[in-house]
């Protein structure tokens, strides 16, 4: 009656389960299918001022000291040059726009930007400094742009970028890939859209993920990428549990070994 439970019958069966626990190639195997990629998806994106956005302006002109009032390095610590308390180094200098979605210009005054891109807000500072400067030119920049990964990354962090402009895939190539336990079907993108946060959930096994509408990042994006379910029941799993099993298990073997023998 125990021949059934023989160390070769037992080995079979280990190696079985480990053959069908297998991750399907389905599942790891990136922008599968034919779904034709919408051109008008792939177009450059220019992501929209919002609250809180850190922004460089810089003035130029044909007269440099007519611009020099609208520069922040001509106004020192009112403007740019604030102390960070926790570290004691200079604060970044820039404009942060308010919860109005205001910044506030030297000479002009308040400037409402949210709702625009860096050339619509660049040609609309333009069009306020003619009547201090002559055919002025301005240089807009998002300084804190941002996203963060977390999850089943190999490196979940929060990255800077500083070009402004990054896709779904290549802020996962910066944080090195999925590991292999990572959920590709079910990535998670969460974004604040004018006070409210959206959830979009994306499939990187299909290439419709080129047609997402979180194909391209915006600033303060959040990736997540969900643990499969292998790994989530492994991370609550007690080593010192395991281990017990193992002996016992090892000792069970060890039994029915010495009890087949005859």
């Amino acid at each position: 009656m125990f021949h059934i439970f023989t160390p070769r019958n037992f080995f079979i069966a280990a190696l079985c389960f480990v053959c069908f626990s297998c991750v399907n190639r389905k599942k790891i195997v990136y922008f599968q299918g034919d779904v034709p990629v919408k051109s008008d998806t792939l177009k450059l994106n220019s992501p929209k001022l919002q609250s809180d956005d850190l922004l460089s302006i810089t003035v130029m002109g044909l007269d440099a000291e007519a611009v020099k009032p609208f520069n922040l390095s001509t106004y020192g610590s009112y403007y740019g040059k604030e102390v960070n308390a926790g570290q004691g180094d200079p604060a970044l200098a820039g404009y942060l726009i308010d919860s109005k979605g205001e910044i506030d210009f030297p000479v002009i005054g308040k400037l409402k930007l949210t709702g625009l891109n860096r050339s619509e807000a660049a040609i609309y500072i333009s069009s306020k400094l003619k009547d201090y400067v002559k055919d002025p030119m301005v240089n807009l920049r998002i300084m804190n742009f941002k996203i963060t990964i977390l999850g089943d990354v190999a490196r979940p962090a929060t990255y800077t970028i500083p070009n402004e402009r990054i896709t779904l895939i290549e802020a996962i190539g910066l944080a090195g890939d999925l590991n292999l336990s990572g959920k590709r079907k079910n990535v998670l993108v969460i974004r604040d859209m004018d006070g409210k946060k959206t959830e979009t959930r994306v499939d990187l096994t299909n290439n419709e993920v080129f047609n997402s509408a979180v194909y391209y990042l915006k600033q303060n994006d959040v990736i997540y990428v969900e643990h499969n379910r292998a790994k989530r029941n492994a991370a609550g799993v007690n080593l010192a549990t395991v281990s017990v099993l193992v002996s016992l298990t090892s000792i069970v073997i060890t039994l029915i070994s010495i009890l087949t023998r005859k």
